[in-house]
């Protein structure tokens, strides 16, 4: 029997892939697909929740692949077509069947323009990564627009929230979350902020309040710290502007 070449074990070292971040990226997949199966079940709350996981499982399969030097090609592409469909269509579809399907031909219109949007999102994130300033996103990041359309679906029924006013508020955010993506509006990444870095004491205290207030209503302080954050990039816009006018 021959025994492989140098030749050989480059070209298999080069079809295989690192386990354990694409896992995690399989189980966001997974996650966003689960959401779209249930909005056909009509069990929009699972939907829901199913987003959020797929937000935190994104979140980790890049810090492990980087905690464990794993990270590959192969792993960033299969992240983005997990993103598209954890965070593009699944929100889009969770969107439509539960209030856009009333607004007929405008409610698939508005779903697939956030569909569209996040596409167009990511694929701008990839091929301006590395030659933009990694402190700000451009655009209104694919999970974070994700997390308030399903929010806001989620916060609805926790709260029992219901009429025709809803189903347009859904309209409106859909479509403020899909052009929002696309849009040259600066966000902060967050990737600055250094767990190891010393903190005070009181800090520890807002972190605890913070948990204890999450777990007390969930939906409720999720979808406002999205819907927050949304924002906060178009006052920073605005913020922007005005101090270069000062300066002109």
């Amino acid at each position: 029997m021959m025994r492989p070449t140098t030749g050989d074990k480059m070209n298999l070292r080069r079809q295989s892939i690192y386990l354990l971040p694409n896992l995690f990226t399989l189980a966001a997949l997974f996650a966003g697909f689960y959401a779209v199966v249930q909005a056909m079940n009509q069990k929009f709350e699972y939907s829901a929740v199913a987003i959020f996981i797929a937000m935190v499982l994104d979140g980790l399969d890049g810090r492990v692949a980087r905690m464990t030097h794993t990270q590959s090609a192969f792993g960033a592409e299969f992240d983005s077509l997990s993103d598209m469909v954890s965070f593009g269509v699944a929100p889009a579809l969770v969107a439509y069947e539960w209030a856009l399907r009333d607004f007929d031909r405008l409610g698939w219109m508005v779903a697939f323009i956030y569909c569209a949007g996040a596409a167009l999102r990511l694929a701008r994130f990839n091929t301006n990564l590395g030659s933009t300033d990694k402190r700000w996103f451009q655009g209104l990041p694919s999970p974070s627009a994700a997390a308030v359309v399903a929010g806001l679906v989620w916060t609805s029924l926790e709260v029992g929230w219901s009429g025709m006013w809803v189903k347009w508020l859904a309209l409106g955010l859909t479509l403020f979350a899909g052009l929002t993506m696309v849009s040259n509006v600066p966000f902060y990444s967050f990737k600055e902020f250094n767990v190891r870095k010393t903190v005070p004491f009181v800090v520890l205290l807002l972190l605890l309040l913070a948990i204890v207030v999450v777990v007390y209503k969930p939906p409720l302080v999720l979808f406002g710290f999205f819907l927050a954050y949304s924002i906060s990039g178009y006052m920073t816009y605005c913020y922007r502007k005005l101090k270069f006018q000062k300066k002109s």
